[in-house]
């Protein structure tokens, strides 16, 4: 799909959305389907955007350059600006993606029927309307760091329906859930952060992607944990409640809290390390990985509007975090999962993967093991040994004490035949 030296030859000339892919990644071959189609679909459509994919492994300096960390990654490649995606693996957004970050920055809006057809295509649409202005190069600015995630749009007032009033112009607006709100810089402070905030609806149906992206918000995330596919009437209580809290309670929450619901409690499980039953209503801190549960039965909404405020306050109790023992706790719960995960989708490359090194281990502590056992009943051996030899010894000293003591006598009495033999030779001396 991608010939190396052609990408490198015209890289700073034309728009690329590039796959850096590593050849050993599971990931990776998951995503290659969708890679072709993506590649196939905007050649059809006649896109400037030129797909390709290139093995990081063996174009490491490139991918080193683009600060490639991990596999698979997405690049969008305009000129020396690099976009990453981080959206989900699909063919539509993907596509989406690439369309959107190849455009213009700020696209205009030269009549109230584009505007309005935009505004149809479009869930959350952010607009700049006025002329010149430092606001508009700041809004330009912005919008060139987070068009990854979604499009700005600018135009005169004369473009905007007529329920659209505003006191003062320039100004930004977002629109979303069917109404506009306007950027007030005293109030929503930074324009960068507020848009980043805004770029959601007020609720939503949040997955692990979009839950990863509302990280970036700064935001608590308060969800309604159901089962989407065979709702009881418990569950769709719940998930009533919060999108009416969304709504009705905007002004109070809006700055704070982004609030949605998801579908099964399989990834919250794995968040929190724990067993969320369902259906059930949990905030999520995803700057500490903190969570917070009801104390008490949620009845009504003013039951989770007072909780949602305890947990604003400081009072309600607040659960997991990322001190040492949760880190602790969650090197061991990824390591349990991994391993109870392997096993579950391949039994046979879970018993080879574990199973052999367990194997080698115990292998070499039998080893380890018997090699001590001989070497101890060889040091006995040789303790009892020299403990035969020892006594032997010592028997044969007292052996040789006994004759010692025996022979002295003689000695002594070749002693006193020397003396009588000197005495006996200086008598004859004296004859003589």
């Amino acid at each position: 799909m991608l010939c190396f030296f052609s990408f490198k030859d015209t890289r700073m000339g034309d728009t690329w959305i590039v796959d850096f892919y590593a050849p050993w990644c599971g990931h990776c071959k998951k995503l290659e389907p969708v890679w072709h189609e993506v590649g196939a679909e905007m050649r059809s459509s006649g896109s400037p955007v030129r797909v390709g994919k290139i093995d990081a492994t063996a174009y490491s300096s490139v991918a080193s350059e683009l600060g490639v960390r991990g596999y698979p990654t997405i690049k969008l490649l305009k000129g020396d600006l690099a976009y990453n995606y981080r959206g989900p693996r699909t063919k539509d957004d993907i596509i989406e993606f690439a369309n959107r970050v190849a455009g213009p920055v700020v696209r205009s809006l030269p009549s109230q029927q584009m505007f309005e057809h935009v505004q149809k295509r479009h869930d959350v649409l952010f607009l700049y309307v006025g002329g010149e202005s430092p606001l508009k190069e700041k809004y330009i600015e912005v919008a060139s760091e987070l068009i990854v995630y979604t499009y700005f749009f600018s135009a005169l007032e004369e473009v905007l329906p007529k329920h659209v009033t505003l006191q003062e112009l320039p100004a930004v607006l977002v629109f979303k859930d069917g109404t506009y709100f306007v950027y007030d810089e005293y109030e929503d402070g930074d324009l960068s952060s507020w848009i980043n905030k805004e770029r959601f609806q007020g609720y939503l149906h949040i997955d692990g992607f979009t839950l990863y992206e509302l990280e970036d918000t700064g935001k608590l995330v308060g969800i309604a944990v159901i089962d989407d596919k065979n709702p009881s009437e418990e569950s769709i209580r719940l998930k009533s409640l919060i999108q009416t809290v969304a709504k009705d309670y905007r002004e109070h929450f809006n700055r704070d809290f982004q609030f949605g619901h998801m579908d099964g409690n399989d990834y919250i499980n794995s968040l929190i390390m724990d067993e969320v039953t369902m259906p059930t209503i949990i905030v999520l801190n995803t700057s500490n990985q903190q969570y917070f549960l009801p104390s008490q039965p949620i009845e009504h909404i003013e039951d989770l509007v007072r909780f949602i405020n305890e947990v604003l306050d400081g009072t309600a109790q607040a659960q997991g975090g990322d001190g040492i023992l949760q880190r602790i706790k969650r090197v061991i719960y990824d390591a349990k999962s991994t391993v109870v995960s392997v096993f579950k989708s391949s039994p046979l490359l879970g018993c080879f993967l574990f199973g052999l090194p367990l194997g080698v281990i115990s292998i070499m502590c039998y080893g380890i093991c018997t090699a001590n056992s001989d070497d101890g009943s060889e040091e006995a051996e040789l303790l009892k040994r020299e403990g035969r030899d020892q006594e032997l010894t010592d028997e044969g000293s007292e052996e040789e004490l006994e004759d010692g003591n025996d022979e002295q006598q003689p000695e002594s009495g070749a002693e006193h035949s020397d003396e009588e033999c000197e005495e006996k030779t200086s008598t004859e001396k004296k004859t003589d």
